[in-house]
Formats: structure tokens, sequence, C-alpha cells
């Protein structure tokens, strides 16, 4: 009989560790954007987040948690992990610009180089907590940095780092050395060759062009006309309310149906 004694834990052999950069980001003031108006909020995160997922995948990383407003990501390389950080802010920088600025909408980013544990895809340990809190502390439309990637990147990237120093960031017993980013908000940006999930061709975002859809969408919103959400799906088969223009499409038919019978 083999001696079990020194068997780990079924759970234990489910875990595995590796050492990833973990990008963690979140959106600024989301809970007050829901609050002022939820069908417009869902439709912008969904818009943005289908800017981030496909920069991720350009990127060579892999979405390993959402929840809301934020996510988190994990990529084998460092720099993949900045520049797609860089990258996003860029791209929802450019988003922004057709939207009126109460519609706005701003993420935080952290990323952090470390040791973690996978179990069944999602990130667990110190390192991933740290890239949360580091999100926490940049500014809207910014990333924050710990000094692990900084030292990665040092002189292997265009970007600058301003050295804000050591913190204390909650639940983290040591102290952790931060870096802002540095990075031109307008400067050139690959998310519109990003890969869409379905492999088409990501959408290149023309402000003017956004500008139009979401004129369009803000006459047929408040319509109680199924015509007039199946015109907009005609007109944009991709667009940026796809999805809410397919569930109040739903709705209506649903109702419609209730009424006829």
């Amino acid at each position: 009989m083999s001696d079990m004694s020194n068997t780990p834990p079924q759970d234990e052999l489910l875990v595995e560790r590796k050492l990833v950069a973990v990008l963690a980001a979140d959106v600024e003031g989301y809970s007050r954007m829901m609050h002022e108006d939820e069908t417009s909020t869902l439709a912008t995160l969904s818009a943005n987040r289908e800017i981030c997922d496909n920069l991720v995948g350009q990127y060579n990383g892999r979405v390993s948690g959402s929840a809301g407003d934020s996510f988190v990501a994990e990529f084998s390389s460092v720099t993949d992990a900045v520049h797609c950080a860089v990258a996003i802010q860029q791209g929802i920088h450019q988003a922004n610009k057709a939207r009126p600025a109460s519609k706005r909408m701003l993420f935080r980013i952290g990323v952090n180089f470390g040791d973690v544990m996978i179990k069944e895809g999602d990130l667990y340990g110190d390192d991933v907590n740290v890239a949360a809190r580091l999100e926490g502390i940049a500014e809207a439309g910014g990333i924050c940095v710990t000094r692990a990637v900084r030292d990665q990147l040092r002189d292997r990237v265009e970007f600058e780092f301003d050295d804000l120093g050591e913190q204390q960031v909650k639940n983290i017993e040591r102290p952790v050395r931060i870096f802002r980013v540095l990075f031109d908000l307008n400067g050139a940006t690959t998310h519109e060759a990003a890969q869409a999930p379905n492999g088409s061709q990501g959408r290149a975002l023309d402000p003017l062009a956004v500008s139009i859809e979401v004129t369009f969408w803000n006459s047929v919103k408040d319509s109680n006309d199924t015509a007039m959400f199946e015109a907009y799906l005609n007109k944009y088969p991709d667009g940026e309310f796809k999805a809410l223009a397919k569930l109040w499409l739903l709705r209506l038919r649903v109702e419609r149906g209730r009424q006829s019978n």
C-alpha cells in the first residue's frame, strides 16, 4: 500500500504558480454614473470593454476575471502589459472625444509583476492585490506601476516614469514603490488594428462617425417602436449600442405578444 501522507490535497494540485505581469483596471466614478443614467453608462462600459478586451488579446494577454466596471488581465511580458495599458488609455481617450462630457468614462490602471497563483483561470496572491491597489492610486485616465515593472522596462520603452516614492497600500504589509507612467494620451494608438473576438477587424473609432451614431441612438433609445431599433441595428450591426438595442427590441416584442393575447 502506498503512503498517502505526503500527497498534497486535491485543491493544491489544481493551483499553478507562475511569474506574470498583472494589469488591473476599473472605472473612475462608475457608481455615480450608474446612478445618473444606467442605460447610457452600461452602453459606454460595453463599448470601452470591447476596446480593452481587443487590446489585451492583441498584446498577447488574457482577461482572467471581471466584475462590474473592473477587470484583471495577465501577460507573460511586462513590456506587453504596459504597452497594452497605454493603448487602452489612448483608445478610450479617442472614444471619449465623440461623447458629451457627462458621458465620458475614464479608467484607472495598475500594473504589477510577480509570482501569482492561478486556479481555474483566476489569479490570486499578494501581487494581484498590489496591482488592484495601484489602480486605486492612479489618476483617472492614468497608469501606475511598481518598481518591479519599472526596472524591467527601463531604457526599453519610450515612456518615462515619475517616482511617487514608497507608499503603504491597504492589506499589504510592505511599502510599495510606485511610479506613474508618463505618456501622450493623444499619441498614436494601435487599438484600431486590434482583432475583434470573432476574428474580424476592430472598428476604427472615427470621432465624427461615433458622434453621428450616438445622435442616432439618442433618437431611438426612448422609443416604443420596434422599427426604430431595427433601423439602428440595420445601420450599425456592430454599433456601440448593439446589445442594448437587441435587448429593448426583445422587450418590445414580448410586450406586444402579451397584448395580442
